[in-house]
């Protein structure tokens, strides 16, 4: 059991250290943040004024959508808004196809809900689409939206070669000259590794949680929380964990500094960093009261996993490095979501050393989304990397609080849309607080909600972040929200949709992910929905229903 623990270990800590690229191992000077320099902006040049953004007018938020195309959003965006068609969408849709057969099922999807939400086919039948949003001054976020049920290494080998072929297209300016290409970790590695890693932790974390609260320290902000090595120590001996001489060697002043104390931060550098611990490695189970082990048998093919996606990370990172292009990892459930975050925290560590080259996704309708922007934040000014973020409100509701009954834990998702809400626009504020204070961190506002952007444009001006400095970013989906998307990209903010794309039959299950995902979304389009009739009212009275995009 402690060689098959000491292996694990190992091999995470070899997550920290092994280089994933040629990229320099040497880190800039540390971000803004307690006891550090802030990163300073160079000089400003006079800039011009920044434009108004008016989200209300539809002639200029719908120039580059021919009038069908605005016919095919209401019509599409209103049958989503119905409950009752959801409820039933996947039963019509296998009944459409048994009753029209393969190709005019195919062309009435293209004609509805495929040609709403996907851009085509291939890299070819989507690129008229991403330079027509180009010339209007909407970038993409190109993502390929096969989820068929693939072997893992097929699933890995397409994700791969994906990748690849739309860093090297973005490179030669097809999609954006600041562009960026999502990715699915899921894809590149199999599940139940990231299951288990996951597992090992939330453990962990949760551990160093309880060690605070008999601290006295509970309800404190993650970033905040800091334990008291001297009665760490005292636990850790009461627990049987180790002897007292054990722990003097675990926490020094060479290792955790002269403070006396010892965040979340410092307690996660454990488990990777003193392989020593490996066979202490134990935490206090809630319900038996007994000690387990934190680390769990993994197989040599489940440490070969964390090899393989660690280095097809890194080849992602390069080739996008190479190519000026962004890499964007998405967020995923929460069982997926600290492996995920990790392995993207230490592509980060490797390639973000001048700019913001790798992006983490933080989802805002979790509870514990606040503590997780600041500790990525933090650890980001400590190491001298750039931070960069984008900031959803979530997309695997259902899924989560079913699995959190069936299994039997503590439902992760904020209680309501507006606590979400709150939630997201904390994080967001600290983050864009950062931005004031560090020139080389970024965040992507993925967001829908007029509110939220609003927000942003009015904490943008408060704090002196100008679109030209390129690091406040905004995104929404292909085929919602053009009245936000449009508008910002014609008054000079780097706005972007998340494209995605494939064959008809192998993006239908993306398409009801997503139909089910955002109902929420689309029940309060009712705005949108307005905005679309009167812009073809609007068009129709004035002789110009057939409007062709200049």
């Amino acid at each position: 059991m402690g060689l098959r623990r000491a292996s694990w270990v190992q091999l995470y800590a070899l997550c920290r250290r092994a280089p994933l690229s040629t990229a320099p191992a040497a880190r800039e000077q540390p971000a803004a943040g307690p006891g550090a320099e802030p990163v300073c902006r160079p000089a400003e040049t006079a800039r011009p004024p920044v434009p108004a953004v008016d989200f209300g007018n539809t002639q200029e938020a719908y120039r580059s959508r021919r009038s069908w195309e605005l016919a095919r959003s209401l019509l599409v965006l209103s049958l989503c808004a119905s409950p009752a068609l959801l409820a039933r969408h996947e039963q019509l849709l296998r009944l459409a196809r048994k009753l029209l057969g393969q190709r005019l099922f195919n062309t009435l999807m293209k004609m509805t809900f495929y040609g709403q939400f996907v851009a085509g086919e291939d890299q070819e039948s989507i690129r008229p689409l991403i330079q027509r949003n180009k010339a209007f001054g909407v970038g993409s976020i190109l993502d390929y939206g096969v989820e068929e049920d693939l072997t893992p290494e097929e699933a890995e080998r397409t994700e791969m070669e994906f990748c690849s072929s739309a860093l090297e297209r973005d490179g030669r300016g097809g999609a954006s000259e600041d562009g960026f290409s999502a990715i699915k970790l899921t894809a590149l590695g199999r599940p139940q590794f990231l299951l288990q890693f996951s597992d090992v932790l939330t453990k962990w974390r949760r551990f160093f949680h309880h060690v605070a609260a008999e601290q006295g320290k509970a309800g404190l902000a993650a970033v905040d929380t800091k334990l008291e090595v001297a009665a760490l120590q005292e636990s850790v001996v009461k627990m049987g964990i180790a002897s007292r001489a054990e722990i003097e060697d675990w926490f020094t002043a060479e290792t955790l500094g002269e403070s006396g104390t010892l965040d979340l931060l410092d307690w996660c550098s454990l488990i990777d960093s003193r392989t020593e611990l490996s066979r202490h490695l134990v935490v206090p189970n809630m319900q038996t009261g007994r000690l387990e082990p934190v680390l769990s048998q993994f197989t040599e093919e489940e440490e070969r996993q964390m090899t393989r996606m660690l280095q097809r990370m890194g080849v992602l990172a390069k080739k996008a490095s190479q190519v000026g292009v962004r890499l964007m990892v998405d967020a995923e459930q929460t069982y997926f979501q600290p492996a995920i975050s990790r392995l993207t925290l230490e592509t980060q560590r490797r390639f973000n050393v001048e700019r913001p080259l790798v992006f983490n996704t933080f989802q805002c309708y979790l509870r514990d989304a606040y503590d997780n922007v600041t500790l990525d934040v933090e650890l980001a000014r400590r190491e001298g990397w750039c931070f960069g973020a984008k900031l959803v409100r979530g997309a695997y509701m259902a899924q989560e609080r079913a699995r959190a009954l069936e299994v039997g834990y503590e439902d992760p998702i904020n209680p309501t849309y507006e606590a979400t809400s709150a939630v997201y626009h904390r994080c967001l504020d600290y983050v864009l607080e950062e931005l004031k204070h560090n020139a080389r961190a970024a965040v992507m506002v993925a967001s829908h909600n007029e509110g939220t952007v609003r927000f942003t444009l009015r904490r943008m001006e408060e704090l002196g972040l100008h679109p030209a400095d390129r690091q406040v970013y905004f995104g929404q989906l292909l085929g919602m929200c053009d009245q936000i998307s449009f508008p910002l990209g014609q008054a000079g903010f780097p706005v972007y949709k998340y494209v995605p794309y494939g064959p008809v039959m192998e993006v239908l299950p993306y398409l009801s992910r997503r139909a089910l995902e955002n109902s929420g979304v689309m029940k309060g389009a009712q705005r949108e929905r307005q905005l679309l009739w009167q812009e073809l009212k609007r068009r129709l009275c004035t002789g110009s229903l057939f409007h062709q995009p200049a």
